[in-house]
């Protein structure tokens, strides 16, 4: 999947701390993006919005063992 996220605004969860350990977020038009932190300029993830709902509802679910 292709999407453009150089003019995105990313962020990451309120309940982040102040250390740059976390997960970021941006949305395009098509997808949602996701990248670490520590390495913004390192690449990103990019998943359709379907995609990334069902990650986050099996996440809250304890799908996961994260």
């Amino acid at each position: 999947m292709s999407a453009d996220f150089a003019a995105a605004k990313w962020r990451k969860s309120s309940r982040s701390n102040s250390e740059q350990e976390c997960v970021e977020i941006a949305e395009a038009s098509s997808a949602i993006g996701i990248r670490d932190s520590k390495n913004p300029n390192g690449g990103h993830l990019a998943l359709k919005r379907a995609v990334f709902a069902g990650l986050l509802n099996r996440m809250k679910a304890g799908d996961f063992d994260i």
